[in-house]
């Protein structure tokens, strides 16, 4: 008989056993059947599916606080984590073999004596009712169907009834066999085989029913969970039919009594427990954080965002979904629990839930752009809201960050930073003067607004009083609108624009999109904050004086580890220089005249939140802003180590003003929250300008 005839020979009678021909295989010789005959059946190893020989199971997910250990959610399509075989018990490992496969250990992959008596068996009965699959064989078969690489009429063929399938199976069964040992091809079926209830693998199974690890299942325990892959969906005690999954455990413990792996006695005080089924299920997606912790839903929710964003995680939106629920991602975020309860515990002292106001507030870290804390006081909930309001109570919206339908709230005089920002970097110093007057008529032009002169802006201040000369220190203490309007007039509207811009402000809406495109030389009111924006990207901004010109994107991650342990590149800070060293600290400087710091050169002469730095206790900058009508209020602080903006709107009806008053509380509220978040940090300052910087003379313009 010649070699290349022996693999079709073994595939014809195969066939004919599986197709019934019980008969013909009991004939087959015994050398043939056992020997040589599967051998030369067998696939090479080398020409296997890819997802054999490098199983691509799928497994959770899960996204932790920066302290690596507190659960904030997971992300999964199938409820899975790999483990060791060691950290399976070995009572459950011995329940698995004697209810699928009591010959594993004997046979190569395929149990010929099992397919005869299978045959036999069903014949007789008339229906299917033993099956013949070795433990090895199933293995294939679940790769196969889950695998995510290949398509649903492939994923399908896999578990299709057929004689071609059977046989593929036995094919590459022995190809494995004959690759791997007995406890690797256990392992790989114990992390893949579906249990019921949505658990996929031993790990997930053994926490879904009964709580607990696999390393720690009893016998009874172990043997309902290995009665279960039978027939996962109707023998399941949870969802299906606790008296079938009993009946299964008893079976299974007999069988473990008849291969001598338990003791008669044993099985029988096992088979007459209860269940005792402790449920318990595995956080999915960011409605299911921890019920105590709603507040983290808002992070979580970014942190979605963001994973989506990442081309290191697939070409598009779907495929990075599919990695991260796939994927086996050990995810440790740059949510701090303790700053995230204060910062909420401030936000909800100033406006609960039910309130039609908001304040998002987020905290950023400068020199990383890790998030340590996102809150707004809303519950994370996709519940319907009373009144047809579209976010109070209730909201999934990203009302701290923007995305979606949140384009932001108006900064105000936020932005007057980027206007000094860009004086500076055009050679401008911090002693730059001008009699700024009540209201001053610029050359830009304009239509449709109140301040508006002839066709020109003319915006005044919003008190007399603090009109009359300045420099960059008083007038950023002071919040002059008028310095602001002429100073954007010297350096170019486009200049402000592109600054804020640097330093990571994004134009949501779409009418600040076309002026920033198109228009950006004649959007002089842009520095009094016009634009929309999201407190998440004004502490992003302010953080970059903090880390002396170092702009780093925010980022909701400090490590992702892949599930082979390898850490993944893209939870690494994205960080630039956009901004001279001496540029940002003179305009960190001038920043600290509004929170009632003094700067190095003595600039400072009052400010609009002048008890911040009394409150503090250490230096700190920062800037408040009020939009038209008071309709929003914001509020941002900077120390060297943490940056803090708040803003407060209705995110429902932008008309509906919060109101002057409420800027007061908000400024307490930062202050406490930079307070708790800095209370085991040390005292830094920051790093004074130069003199030049600071001191530089210049051709001056006198007001108009």
């Amino acid at each position: 008989m010649t070699r290349a005839f022996l693999p079709k020979m073994c595939t014809v009678l195969l066939a004919g056993t599986l197709a019934g021909l019980a008969l013909a295989v009991a004939a087959l010789p015994a050398a043939l059947v056992f020997g040589i005959g599967f051998s030369a059946l067998s696939a090479p190893y080398a020409e296997l599916p890819n997802t054999l020989r490098t199983p691509p199971t799928a497994q959770r997910s899960n996204l932790y606080a920066n302290d690596g250990t507190t659960l904030i959610t997971s992300f999964y399509q199938e409820d899975r984590v790999d483990v060791p075989l060691g950290e399976v018990a070995p009572v459950m490992r011995q329940a698995i073999i004697a209810a699928e496969d009591a010959r594993f250990h004997e046979h190569s992959g395929v149990d010929l004596r099992g397919i005869v008596r299978a045959f036999t068996a069903n014949r007789r009965d008339g229906a299917t009712r033993q099956g013949a699959s070795t433990l090895t064989m199933q293995y294939v078969r679940n790769v196969l169907s889950t695998d995510p690489r290949l398509s649903e009429a492939q994923r399908a063929a896999a578990t299709e009834v057929s004689t071609a399938r059977k046989i593929q199976e036995i094919r590459y069964a022995l190809a494995l066999e004959r690759e791997l040992t007995k406890d690797e091809i256990l392992t790989r079926y114990l992390n893949i085989a579906y249990f019921g209830a949505g658990a996929y693998g031993i790990a997930a199974a053994s926490k879904r029913y009964f709580s607990t690890s696999p390393a720690k299942l009893t016998l009874a325990q172990a043997a309902l969970l290995a009665g279960l892959v039978r027939s996962p969906d109707s023998d399941d005690p949870i969802n299906g039919d606790a008296d079938s999954a009993t009946a299964r455990r008893g079976y299974v413990l007999d069988r473990m009594v008849e291969a001598g792996v338990a003791a008669p006695e044993e099985a029988t005080r096992a088979a007459a427990q209860p269940l005792n089924l402790r449920p318990s299920e595995t956080p999915n997606d960011c409605t299911a954080v921890p019920e105590g912790h709603n507040d983290w839903g808002f992070f979580c929710d970014w942190f979605t965002r963001w994973w989506n964003s990442q081309k290191a995680f697939g070409a598009s939106v779907d495929e990075r979904q599919r990695t991260l629920r796939r994927g086996g991602f050990s995810i440790v975020s740059s949510l701090d629990p303790g700053v995230q309860r204060a910062t909420t515990e401030q936000v909800r002292r100033i406006y609960p839930a039910e309130h039609p106001h908001a304040m998002p507030t987020a905290v950023v870290q400068p020199g990383t752009g890790r998030v340590l804390a996102m809150s707004v006081n809303r519950t994370y909930s996709v519940a319907a809201n009373p009144g047809g309001q579209q976010n109070h109570p209730n909201t999934v919206n990203q009302l701290v960050a923007g995305g979606g339908t949140i384009v932001g709230y108006q900064g105000g005089s936020t932005f007057k930073l980027f206007a000094m920002l860009a004086a500076l970097e055009a050679g401008l110093p911090l002693n730059t003067v001008f009699d700024a007057p009540r209201r001053i008529v610029t050359d830009f032009r304009v239509s449709g607004t109140e301040a508006s002169c002839g066709g020109y802006w003319c915006p005044q201040n919003a008190s007399a009083s603090v009109s009359g000369r300045h420099d960059m220190w008083t007038a950023f203490g002071d919040s002059v609108n008028t310095y602001f309007a002429w100073l954007t007039e010297r350096v170019g509207a486009d200049r402000v624009v592109e600054m804020a811009e640097r330093l990571g402000i994004v134009f949501r809406a779409d009418d600040d999109a076309q002026l920033a495109r198109h228009g950006a030389r004649e959007w002089g009111p842009f520095t009094l904050g016009v634009s929309a924006t999201t407190p998440l990207d004004l502490a992003g901004a302010y953080a970059t004086l903090g880390a002396e010109g170092t702009w780093c994107a925010p980022t909701p991650v400090t490590s992702i580890t892949d599930a082979e342990g390898r850490r993944v590149a893209a939870g690494q800070p994205d960080c630039r220089q956009v901004l001279d060293v001496d540029v940002a600290r003179a305009a960190a400087d001038a920043a600290r005249c509004p929170v009632g710091d003094q700067s190095m050169y003595q600039g400072c002469a009052g400010g609009t939140a002048t008890g911040l730095r009394g409150q503090l206790g250490r230096p700190v900058v920062g800037k408040t802003g009020s939009s038209e009508r008071y309709a929003t209020e914001t509020v941002v602080a900077l120390t060297p180590q943490l940056a803090v903006a708040a803003m407060a709107a209705n995110p429902d009806e932008p008309r509906d003003a919060v109101g002057r008053a409420v800027q007061t509380a908000m400024v307490e509220a930062v202050g406490e929250i930079l307070s708790y978040a800095l209370r085991d940090e040390p005292v830094r300052d920051f790093v004074p300008p130069s003199e030049t910087t600071a001191w530089r003379v210049t051709g001056q313009r006198t007001g108009n």
